[in-house]
Parts: structure tokens; C-alpha cells; sequence
């Protein structure tokens, strides 16, 4: 076989050729042991070639959507073939010619791990350089720590206006929400209907699985996404066109609905702590109790410093505009401006002063229902 030359190996000679199949190359010492093996009634390959037929050195199988060539020639390593099935046990088989084939489950999920509650502040000014990361994605934590591994919060930009070099994928996650914090972004859900706009003040919560695509975005768009837990798998999803023939927008997935919430239908009450209104979201709803979303901001009345405690898993808040200062018992005083993010556990007293006339704190909570208490006559320094 000729040596390519080039850069990876990617030559004027070869980068005009028709591929028209692959196939992994395995030593193999018996190719009959081999062909019991690999054909079994576990592993269900099947046998295309072989060749010569008197004395068989090559053997060409098939299966899973994998093509396998055994060559007693072959100068390889026996390498590993993961073989991925519902509902299996783990288990690890080794051909006669030494391939170890793993038996794997083929839906991979992490893990929820116990919240590890802590009062933690980020500062943008303080925050590490953005990392790019999926699709040129600039990405920037605000949860250092993850609480554990029990969520991650990142504000993410893209800075350029334009087309998003996405494709259709899905999150194998717990809980997600996408808050638009800046600028625009296009984007096609599963199921959903034509793709839309998501204006600044927008969100959209994304169930487990649902399939969606980034399309194109304004120039320095930045979003707030919010996730649980904190590592999940993304997949891409090859055979689904977006958008979907049908709209529905009553479908679950894994419970949960679609949530696409507009800032310009938004109804303002009540917050849980006094001084402040709030616009629910409706995320509390879509999840059936997993989360909830809510925008908040001092109601003109002046009444600040109000300390209240929480006894909700996780509660997540990241400054959209404006700035206050966040006084936690034990804890002392933190002046927080936009793009700031704080963490606050349960049972732990806080309390908001100093706020500006044109703050705006997004808050997220996991789970949706949970209690508030007021420490009235309390103050914090």
C-alpha cells in the first residue's frame, strides 16, 4: 500500500478519491476460531469474504454497523470493539486472537450527585479568559465549583454576527434552560414549529433529549445556560431534518415540556422576598416541578436589606443589569455588578442592599417549590 504524504496525510493524490466503505483492521491467529467467534449468536457478525478458500487467511465481516477485516498478516494491535446494547449486562469478551470486545450499556447517562450547597460569588472582572468551546462557542463558568457536579452555569457569546456551524443534537440532561442575555439568536426546536427568534429577556428551557440547532446569531450574542447536572452528554442527531413536518406543543420528553418564554408577555407579581417583583417564567409548569425561572426587580417601594433564608437544593442567580450588594451571615459584604453570578445554600440567611435603580436578577431553582422565610427585624453587615 502506497504511503500518503502531506499534511495528515491529506495529499493532492488522495483528497479527490470516492470513498466508498470502511473497515477495521484485526490480526487474527485462527481465522476458523475467528469465524466462530465474531458469528456467534452473542455478537451476530456475519461473513462477507474470505479468501483463499483453501486455506482462508482473510475474513470479512459485518455488523452493527460496523465492518471488520481479520487478516493473519496484519501487523496491528487486537484493539478493543465496543459493542453498545440496551439493557445489558457489562461484561468484556476476548477473541481468540485477542480483540477484547466490550459489552456496554448503549444509553449513557451521569449521574445526579448530591448538591454540595455552598455561598459562592463570581465576578466577571475576577473570571478566567472565555474558553471556546462547541461550535466556536465562547463559554465563561460561573459556577466554578459545579456545587458537586449538581449544575453548571455558563454565560456564553458569540461575537461575530452570522451563521452558527451547529448541527441537530440533543442534551442527555436533567434540567436545561437557555437565557438570552444579549443580542439575538435564531434557533429550531423538534417538534416546535418554524425556527424563531430568541430576543434579549427571552428563554427557553430544552427538554432531556429534545432535538434543536443553533442557526444564526446577532453580533455579540450572550446567553445564560443553565444545566443539571453538570457533565452530560450531547449527541448528534445525523438523520433528523429540522424543522419537524408537525407542530406539538403539548409533547413531553421524559415529563418535561417545551418552555419558550417572552419577555414581551411578561406578567410581573409577587417575589418571594419583599421589595421585589418577579415574572415567573412558566418553566415551573413545563418541568412539572424540576425547576423554575423568575426575573426579578425592586418594585419602587425602596424596602431593602430584607434577610430571608430558603430551603430550596439549589438556588442560582446571575445579575442581568444594574447592581446591589449581597450581605450572607458569616459571609460579609460583596458588591456585584451585571454579569455577576452568585450560589445560595439552604437554611443560609442573606440579604440584598444597595440596589441600583435598573437591576435585574435572573433566579433558578431547583426544585420549583420551596419555602422562603423572612427574618424580620434582622440586618446582615
Amino acid at each position: 500500500m502506497k504511503q500518503a504524504n502531506g499534511v495528515n496525510g491529506l495529499s493532492a493524490e488522495t483528497k479527490d478519491m470516492i470513498i466508498e466503505s470502511a473497515e477495521i483492521l484485526l490480526p487474527s491467529k485462527d481465522i476458523a476460531e475467528d469465524l466462530v467467534f465474531w458469528t456467534s449468536e452473542t455478537l451476530g457478525f456475519r461473513m462477507n469474504q474470505i479468501y483463499p478458500a483453501d486455506n482462508p487467511a482473510v475474513v470479512a465481516l459485518s455488523g452493527h454497523g460496523l465492518n471488520l477485516r481479520l487478516d493473519k498478516a496484519a501487523k496491528t494491535s487486537p484493539g478493543t470493539v465496543r459493542l453498545l446494547c440496551k439493557g445489558p449486562d457489562e461484561k468484556i469478551l476476548t477473541s481468540p486472537s485477542g480483540t477484547l470486545v466490550e459489552i456496554a450499556p448503549a444509553d449513557i447517562r451521569m449521574p445526579q450527585p448530591p448538591t454540595q450547597h455552598a455561598f459562592a460569588t463570581r465576578r466577571l472582572k475576577d473570571s478566567d479568559s472565555w474558553i471556546i468551546g462547541r461550535a466556536g462557542m465562547h463559554y465563561r463558568d460561573l459556577i466554578p465549583d459545579r456545587l458537586g457536579g449538581a449544575i453548571i452555569a455558563s454565560h456564553i457569546r458569540i461575537p461575530d454576527a452570522g451563521p452558527v456551524p451547529d448541527k441537530v443534537h440533543y442534551h442527555a440532561v436533567g434540567f436545561q434552560l437557555i437565557y438570552c442575555y444579549a443580542g439575538w439568536v435564531r434557533l429550531v426546536y423538534e417538534d416546535q414549529g418554524p425556527p424563531f427568534i430568541l430576543s434579549a429577556g427571552d428563554c427557553v428551557i430544552q427538554p432531556p433529549q429534545i432535538r434543536h440547532r443553533v442557526l444564526e446569531s446577532s453580533e455579540n450574542l450572550q446567553v445564560v445556560e443553565v444545566g443539571v447536572p453538570a457533565e452530560h452528554i450531547t449527541t448528534i442527531d445525523w438523520e433528523l431534518e429540522l424543522p419537524t413536518k408537525t407542530r406539538r406543543p403539548e409533547r413531553e420528553w421524559e415529563g418535561q415540556r417545551f418552555v419558550h418564554s417572552r419577555v414581551e408577555d411578561a406578567v410581573w407579581g409577587t417575589w418571594r422576598v419583599p421589595g421585589f417583583e418577579a415574572r415567573d417564567t412558566g418553566v415551573g409548569v413545563g418541568t412539572k416541578g424540576v425547576a423554575t425561572v423568575r426575573v426579578a426587580r425592586p418594585d419602587g417601594s425602596k424596602q431593602e436589606g430584607v434577610v430571608a433564608s430558603h430551603d430550596s437544593d439549589i438556588l442560582f442567580t446571575f445579575i442581568l443589569t444594574g447592581s446591589c450588594t449581597l450581605h450572607g451571615e458569616g459571609q460579609g459584604a460583596h458588591a456585584l455588578t451585571e454579569g455577576d453570578a452568585y450560589t445560595l445554600p439552604p437554611d443560609h440567611k442573606t440579604s440584598l442592599t444597595d440596589l441600583s435603580s435598573d437591576l435585574s436578577l435572573l433566579e433558578v431553582s431547583l426544585p420549583a417549590n420551596f419555602e422562603t422565610k423572612i427574618h424580620a427585624d434582622e440586618k446582615l453587615s
